[in-house]
């Protein structure tokens, strides 16, 4: 299994400039030296720029699209536009809760989610954060990260809080498909009052277009989920799909068609398996009427 780990993977934008440029390098037949020589330029540079591991300027981009001959006037602006778009997203909506996201190693997943079109969430645990009440979240961050100040926690929250503002009823909205095992709603989480306001919450949001919530029940038995939580996100074409891993020190994300091609098979199988939207929705509202414990 190839694993990945960065504090913030490359951008949407930056991967599909990476492969274009070296895609347009390739077809010119100029090696990255004979480039690095004509240009003037670091050849490490140019090596990182094609991998992603950097970003670039228009004015460098120009000059090589002269160099590999691409005189297209619409081919060229459409290169350009990644790289402008690419600049744009090291700027995000989170950067001013930079200091705790840095600290929690958070900062990487949000960059991806910024970028997906689409996203495949299990959870068999918790109720995944784009789908949290603001109580629900609070809960969940103090009791899972202890180490954090109150300060810090009430940041988290509010970042939890406009992802969901942002990613499912932004100008882009994202589609959601979360898949959650009967677990979650039968862990108190907070108090009682919490969870009846949290499966409130994902009854009404699962009327939403963009999003659909279905259910693992326990009569279900062992499935396919039971190795752990995971997130496949989507991307406008040509970028790759990926699967998101998280744990508590290094999360990972895979690239590789093998990894993404299983995990997809595995909530392929989930989804088949669970209760459909409007089921799930009849027994998120029974359960919540069911008497304390």
């Amino acid at each position: 299994m190839a694993l990945k780990r960065s504090l913030v993977p490359q951008s949407v934008y930056r991967r599909q400039l990476a492969a274009r440029m070296k895609e347009l390098r390739d077809a010119s037949g100029l090696t990255l030296t004979e480039v690095a020589e004509q240009l003037e330029v670091n050849q490490g540079s140019l090596s990182r720029i094609e991998n992603g591991e950097r970003g670039t300027t228009p004015i460098l981009v120009r000059a090589l699209l002269d160099l590999y001959g691409v005189d297209d006037e619409a081919q060229r602006a459409d290169v350009l536009d990644l790289v402008r778009a690419d600049k744009e997203q090291q700027k995000p909506w989170w950067r001013k809760y930079s200091t705790v996201l840095t600290a929690t190693r958070y900062d990487g997943y949000l960059a991806l989610e910024a970028g997906a079109t689409y996203l495949a969430n299990y959870q068999p645990m918790l109720v995944p954060g784009l789908l949290q009440t603001e109580d629900y979240a609070r809960a969940v961050i103090s009791q899972m990260r202890m180490d954090l100040s109150p300060p810090e926690i009430e940041s988290l929250v509010k970042v939890r809080m406009e992802r969901q503002n942002i990613r499912l009823s932004g100008e882009q909205p994202a589609k959601l498909w979360a898949i959650l095992d009967e677990a979650v709603l039968r862990r108190t989480v907070g108090s009682p009052e919490v969870m009846r306001e949290q499966m409130q919450k994902l009854m009404t949001v699962s009327e939403q277009p963009n999003v659909t919530v279905q259910l693992l029940p326990f009569s279900l038995g062992a499935h396919p989920g039971l190795y752990g939580p995971f997130v496949i996100l989507t991307f406008p074409d040509p970028t790759p799909n990926l699967v998101w891993l998280e744990n508590p020190k290094n999360s990972v994300y895979l690239e590789s068609t093998e990894d993404v091609a299983n995990y997809t098979e595995i909530f392929d199988q989930l989804r088949a398996c669970a209760l459909g939207p409007s089921e799930t929705r009849s027994r998120i509202a029974q359960i919540s009427k069911e008497p304390e414990e």
